[in-house]
């Protein structure tokens, strides 16, 4: 990618109105990453909360650019958003049942450390963001000119939003601890979504789009309420 060519076509009428319809997409799609990352930090001692958010937050937005300047056809192949899909349930299932809050208990599980947390974020992050990045090359390929200062202002400008958001949803989710379903069910969700948009099986799987994700959902929540409510049930007893 040669310099001018960056800089080619930037602050043009059409490469505004382009970045106006990634900053509404940045809106729109950037929110259930920053739950995701508010569900990893939750476990993590006060201290730490901040930090992982921002350095998981930050090392999700480069992974973004990279995936997005070296590998946009590869995320566009068919059969990844439905493996993304699948794991993310599994994801989606191990933040809901995490919850030692940062203790250990007798009989059980360490509490989460700085660096799963991160990793958790990269990985999940990476997942989600399969949609975002295809709509957001989408997006800036609609400019003559530009394409790759569109595309590299509309991650950065990702990055205040999903840590901003992420540190305010965990706010409120440490205060209402019953957030941590409502969180896990829109990861549900996105897993549905993801698998009935893939380039392969979505054909097959759109007419019943709505069902799928909502019985991801369900799946998320009913088998997280049940590994739950066992923990608790072992440790009282």
């Amino acid at each position: 990618m040669e310099l001018e060519n960056f800089f080619a076509g930037m602050f043009s009428p059409e490469w505004f109105a382009a970045l106006s319809g990634i900053l509404l997409l940045d809106l729109l799609l950037s929110g259930d990453n920053a739950i995701m990352i508010a569900l990893a930090c939750k476990n993590l001692p006060h201290e730490l909360r901040r930090r992982a958010i921002i350095v998981g937050g930050l090392g999700a937005v480069f992974v973004r650019i990279v995936c997005t300047l070296f590998a946009t056809g590869l995320l566009a192949s068919p059969y990844v958003e439905f493996v993304g899909g699948a794991a993310l349930v599994f994801i989606a299932l191990k933040l809901v049942t995490d919850r030692n809050d940062g203790r250990v208990e007798d009989g059980g599980s360490q509490p989460t450390t700085f660096g799963a947390a991160v990793r958790t974020i990269l990985v999940a992050d990476f997942i989600m963001s399969i949609d975002n990045i295809l709509s957001l090359a989408g997006v800036a390929n609609t400019v003559p000119q530009g394409k790759w200062s569109l595309i590299i202002c509309g991650l950065m400008i990702s990055i205040p939003i999903v840590l901003f958001g992420a540190q305010i949803f965990l706010m409120i989710m440490l205060k209402v601890p019953a957030l941590i379903y409502l969180g896990a069910g829109i990861l549900g969700w996105t897993a549905g979504e993801l698998m009935t948009e893939d380039p392969a099986l979505g054909a097959y799987l759109a007419p019943y789009a709505l069902e799928i994700k909502a019985a991801f959902v369900l799946l998320v929540l009913g088998i997280g309420y049940l590994i739950n409510r066992s923990r608790e049930q072992r440790s009282n007893g």
